[in-house]
């Protein structure tokens, strides 16, 4: 076992992920030959096959395939150690790789790279906006830091803090003249026309069944995959929309408008690998994500 090293772990899983020799040597900078020798040589050591070469792709063995695990999961754990080494505790240095769902780019990504940045100079921040699903999935493969999404369910090995509750409330632009005072009834929506996240987004899903249930169907006039796209639209049109209350306090030219029944509130928690190392940056941005829910005034989570 002395013989092993590091890079035996690194070229057998490239040709795990790659199922061929000559695609994996190209991403590796190695010629084939050499690749072929290193891979022959780790099952040598281990004295167990770990690959399947009679097939035109190359597949992990039974025994490979639970080797290659273990290793994805050392090679994983070692990089969070190189990690923790340049960690300063001063917090000099250091950086934070930061996912989040598409809403919170409106109202609260901004606040918070400020934050830490005035606080934390040093600290450089890798922003990744997706799906709840892929941040959880590059939680667990150690790809991110912290997530920041919607209450679960989550798959096992993620831990959730709640933050705030999201209340959604309809949006328009400057207030409707002749409108009574009050909440508006859901009902005259009906056939209202609407500029509306497409359906990538879960809040779509989350107004569409609220609409569903109260048996009221609105003309969708503009469909966006961009926060930022609805909010110029409804600013520019007499077009309304739905999106979190919080946006609008960054937004002076867009109006809330509260609806009766009001949509139901979402838990917003952060999230993070459960057993994983936290660096001094996490830590550090956790601190500052609960102080500006405090500070803003989001609701306190239920």
């Amino acid at each position: 076992m002395a013989a092993l090293e590091l890079r035996h772990l690194r070229y057998l899983l490239a040709v795990a992920d790659h199922g061929n020799f000559t695609r994996a040597a190209e991403e590796l900078h190695v010629s084939q030959p050499t690749l072929s020798q290193q891979v022959r040589q780790l099952e040598r050591t281990l004295g167990v096959q770990l690959l399947d070469r009679s097939g035109r792709t190359v597949r992990l063995t039974d025994a490979g395939a639970v080797y290659a695990d273990h290793a994805r999961r050392a090679l994983r754990d070692l990089a969070a150690a190189e990690r923790a080494v340049h960690d300063v505790r001063e917090l000099t240095r250091g950086h934070l790789r930061l996912g989040v769902t598409p809403t919170f780019t409106a109202y609260l990504v901004g606040p918070l790279a400020a934050a830490l940045h005035a606080r934390h100079p040093g600290v450089g921040l890798t922003l990744v906006e997706t799906t709840q699903d892929r941040i959880e999935a590059a939680l667990l493969a150690d790809d991110l830091d912290l997530g920041i999404a919607f209450a679960g369910p989550h798959p096992p090995g993620v831990a959730a803090t709640a933050l705030f509750t999201e209340a959604l409330g309809l949006v328009t632009g400057l207030p409707r003249a002749g409108r009574a005072p009050g909440p508006l009834p859901v009902s005259s929506l009906q056939d209202e026309q609407l500029a509306l996240l497409s359906g990538d987004f879960a809040t779509r899903g989350h107004v569409d069944d609220y609409f569903a249930r109260h048996r009221v169907t609105p003309r969708i006039a503009v469909e966006a995959n961009s926060v930022q796209a609805l909010t110029e639209i409804v600013r520019r049109t007499p077009l309304a929309t739905v999106l979190p209350d919080a946006i609008t306090h960054d937004h002076p030219h867009l109006t809330p408008v509260p609806l009766d029944p009001p949509l139901p509130t979402r838990t917003v928690t952060l999230l993070h690998r459960q057993g994983a190392y936290r660096s001094a940056a996490a830590l550090a941005a956790t601190e500052l994500v609960h102080e500006l829910a405090r500070t803003r005034g989001y609701t306190p989570p239920r």
